[in-house]
């Protein structure tokens, strides 16, 4: 966001301030000139409290110090327009002052009283000492402040300042460092050493190498982060000190003064009360990722042999602290250029370019990385590959039959890219792994992706919505425990659908690869697949296997064996947030009324009618088809009228977008003929209307957004928000989620928000402590900001 002129901070004072500042001058200039007369020896000299100084300038509220007292700051770096945005990174909320017994009493005692009644706030010496100690912290990350941290219980916001930044030298869950993991990280991922072997779903010669290769910089990695000892951010100085005691009485007069009214201000208007922010403080710096990055937990996972150290991890408290951009940060290349080059600046990692370029993957281009459009299993680029497919089985439609797809383990998510000159929407998905930064070189191409990884818990995505799950050297092994991760496909593929597996057990005859082919052919058998057929690529040197899911449960009623097993009848195949695996199989729908026993209209026709099988109440109240057409022609309206026009957003420069509360989707239909993407989110306590959103070609995924999204920071161009914030309040803090929304958005991002008046002006006051700029308010629609 491009920063504006915002006065963060209002330090105004009393009415009654000369008046009774008048009154000291006076009062203590008598009392001076006894002392001097009773005591004509002696030599008085002013008496420097630096305590008490301190303590006046802290008395002021929230006040800007420079970065020697400990300040960092987030600038948004767009070399473009040179524009900065400067964040405070977290003044502390001063306690209340103690009045002063007596004003005339000697110098000596006036700094003992001074020292001994400054309750019960805390001294400046305490201060001080609380400050070293926050040094201290920092510099050893004792695991002992991460536990403390990690069981932190949450801060009310609607207290004064002290629920919205955390600044006592603790750090909350979302701000602990990436520190030194220790041996018992090593030791988790030496257990997990063969299965980072076996994960390679391929298990050729060459992928024997390349997974020796993964592990050794899996391991580099935790090395990395051994090494890694965080700096310093908080070193405090003292204010200066006082110049003569009559100095010391004013000030500390004032500054109780001046406590007790900023105290009423802030009370009596929300729009007084500054929101305080900090700079993230973890070794993950520019790329910090809540969920992912939370090493605290990940250390005491009792196994890691299921990659559970990629999964989701959350902070016990969402933190509420500001992710810095990388330096030398650009804004985006536009798509369809940003397809095949990127600013290096922007995601600056070339260890990919090192160990993938010979597979032309990414490659080091001066000031850019470059994407020549290649993948492991097709070096020579994704578009023959892709028409290789096609070729193998016309069934397969691209962008008619085949809308929407899977790509697991989709490294810099090529194939995704290249799929969208054929009207194919690709749901690409990776762990952050050894390959580094491949999903942010995605996203940061415009092409869709998220974090994710083949583990314990399902997919964030409905049943039976993917047209095509594809898998090219995805290193899954598919076919150990009984095919748990393979079956979890099953339960996400469209019933008619297809897997393509591109992969070396299909055209290798070494006898790991024979073996690992023995074994998936049983295992597909058993789940009733049909291998429609295997395709080799002359050019590319490789194969691809397809199976099909069958469209009725007549195999499964014959088969001799029930392995895999059938899922209890009270699953629920859409129960996917937090939900673990399990080893088992839904059976097919084949209800004409129900979802899955026919195929969706071919595209584009889908987009806009209503499913068949949409026959309940809408989420509006009216019968179903009633209530997505009305939806529909409600977002056409709006963003036809309001959003495209007039509103200042230059969409020409829009790229990836997110609606945070999709529920029919209606918002990403109306957009089909821009060149933008829309991830759509259902929130977990809204109905589940998402399989709807995959009926009429469009995707998106489940999440609870009082928890931090699986993306790298700055993916997306524009969020929009239709009646989330005032949902989300009752359940958790909005500014956290704010703070989450300033992460995963890009400088100079759009944020367009419609709710009710009173979560606007809340919404409105933190964006402002953020000095976002504001484009305006909607005159149409009243309840909405940009």
């Amino acid at each position: 966001m491009a920063s504006g002129n915002i006065r963060l901070f209002d330090v105004r004072r009393s009415s009654n301030y000369c008046c009774s500042r008048l009154s000291v001058v006076v009062f203590v200039a008598f009392s001076l000139l006894a002392i001097w007369i009773l005591l004509p020896s002696s030599s008085t000299f002013p008496v420097e409290n630096p305590d008490l100084v301190y303590k006046e300038n802290d008395s002021l509220g929230h006040r800007v110090t420079d970065g020697r007292s400990g300040n960092t700051q987030i600038q948004s770096q767009d070399v473009l327009n040179d524009e900065k945005r400067t964040v405070e990174k977290g003044s502390e909320d001063e306690s209340e002052q103690t009045k002063v017994d007596s004003a005339n009493t000697v110098e000596t005692d006036l700094e003992e009283k001074i020292s001994e009644e400054s309750t019960p706030g805390k001294t400046s010496s305490m201060k001080t000492s609380d400050k070293s100690d926050m040094t201290s912290e920092f510099d050893n990350e004792t695991e002992d402040r991460q536990k403390n941290n990690y069981h932190k219980s949450n801060e009310s916001r609607e207290e004064p300042n002290t629920g919205m930044s955390n600044t006592d030298g603790g750090q909350k869950d979302g701000e602990q460092t990436m520190a030194d993991e220790g041996s018992d990280l090593d030791e988790k991922f030496n257990r997990s050493k063969g299965n980072d072997s076996d994960m390679d779903d391929t298990a050729e010669k060459v992928n024997a190498e390349d997974s020796s290769d993964d592990v050794q910089q899996d391991n580099k990695e935790v090395d990395q982060d051994n090494e890694r000892v965080q700096k310093d951010r908080d070193n405090n100085s003292e204010q200066p000190a006082a110049n003569n005691n009559l100095e010391i009485q004013e000030t500390f007069q004032e500054s109780n003064n001046h406590s007790q009214n900023e105290k009423l201000s802030q009370q009596d208007s929300k729009e007084e009360n500054d929101y305080t922010w900090k700079v993230c403080n973890t070794t993950a710096g520019p790329d910090y990722i809540p969920c992912l990055d939370n090493v605290y937990a990940v250390r005491r996972l009792p196994s890691t042999m299921h990659f559970e150290h990629r999964e989701r991890h959350c902070p016990e408290n969402a933190p509420t602290c500001l992710v810095p951009l990388p330096a030398g940060y650009r804004k985006p290349i536009q798509w369809p250029k940003s397809r095949d080059k990127i600013w290096f600046h922007n995601v600056p990692h070339t260890e990919l370019a090192v160990v993938k370029g010979h597979q032309n993957w990414v490659k080091v281009t001066g000031e850019y990385l470059t994407f020549p459009g290649g993948g492991t299993q097709f070096v020579r680029g994704a578009p023959h590959y892709i028409d290789t497919i096609q070729n193998a089985n016309l069934a397969i439609a691209w962008g008619k039959r085949t809308r929407v797809i899977l790509d697991v383990g989709c490294g810099v998510a090529s194939f995704g890219g290249y799929l969208f000159e054929r009207d194919v929407l690709t749901m690409s998905f990776a762990p952050k792994d050894v390959h580094e930064a491949q999903v942010q070189f995605a996203l940061e191409r415009g092409i869709p992706a998220i974090l994710g990884v083949m583990g314990t818990k399902r997919l964030p995505f409905p049943s039976g919505v993917f047209d095509v799950i594809h898998c090219a050297r995805c290193r899954v092994p598919w076919h150990v425990e009984g095919g748990k991760l393979l079956l979890e496909l099953n339960r996400v593929l469209r019933p008619g659908g297809y897997f393509v597996w591109s992969a070396t057990p299909i055209y290798r005859r070494d006898p790991e690869d024979v073996g690992i082919w023995k074994e998936m052919s049983k295992l597909t058998m058993a789940m009733c697949w049909d291998l429609v057929v295997i395709k080799k690529d002359k050019l590319n040197n490789v194969a691809v296997a397809m199976y099909r899911k069958p469209t009725s449960n007549e195999c499964y009623e014959k088969r001799p064996r029930n392995e895999p097993p059938l899922c209890d009848k009270f699953d629920d195949p859409n129960s996917a947030w937090n939900v673990s695996l399990q080893a088992c199989m839904h059976k097919v729908p084949v209800d004409m009324s129900e979802r899955g026993s026919k195929w969706p209209e071919k595209w584009p026709v889908r987009l806009e009618k209503p499913p068949y099988w949409l026959n309940e109440v809408g989420v509006y109240g009216k019968p179903g088809q009633e209530d997505f057409t009305a939806d529909y022609e409600q977002w056409k309206d709006v963003v036809s009228h309001t959003y495209l026009n007039g509103i200042g957003v230059r969409w020409s420069s829009i790229r990836n977008v997110m609606d945070m509360k999709a529920v029919y989707g209606g918002f990403a239909a109306v957009l089909k003929d821009l060149k933008v993407w829309v991830m759509n989110v259902i929130p977990i306590e809204s109905p589940d209307t998402l399989p709807i959103i995959y009926e009429r070609g469009l995707f998106g995924m489940y999440h609870d957004w009082c928890e931090s999204f699986n993306t790298y920071p700055r993916s997306y161009d524009l969020l929009h928000a239709d009646n989330l914030f005032s949902s989300l309040k009752k359940r958790c803090n909005l500014m956290p989620v704010f703070a989450e929304v300033d992460r995963i958005l890009r400088p100079e991002g759009i944020l367009i928000v419609r709710d009710d008046v009173v979560t606007i002006a809340e919404l409105e006051s933190i964006a402002k402590s953020l000095q976002w700029d504001f484009i305006q308010k909607l005159a149409a629609i009243p309840q909405a900001f940009i």
